[in-house]
């Protein structure tokens, strides 16, 4: 049976370290890890992604279920 290669996270975070660190950097500094101006960010950016009006950003997916 073929193996089939799983995602390569070294690679990718390899690839966006700069990006990602900056952000966690900003998120840290800014002591605002709940309801931060980063979540709200999000939030608008991912209801635009979805094509919808809203979206909440939930600690865990065991909090979004309704």
């Amino acid at each position: 049976m073929p193996r089939i290669p799983l995602v390569d996270l070294a690679a990718a975070y390899a690839r966006h370290r700069d990006a990602i660190d900056a952000a966690i950097r900003s998120v840290v500094d800014d002591t605002r890890f709940i309801l931060g101006r980063d979540v709200g960010e999000f939030e608008s950016a991912f209801a635009d992604f979805c094509g919808t009006s809203h979206a909440i950003g939930v600690s865990s997916g065991t909090a979004a279920i309704p």
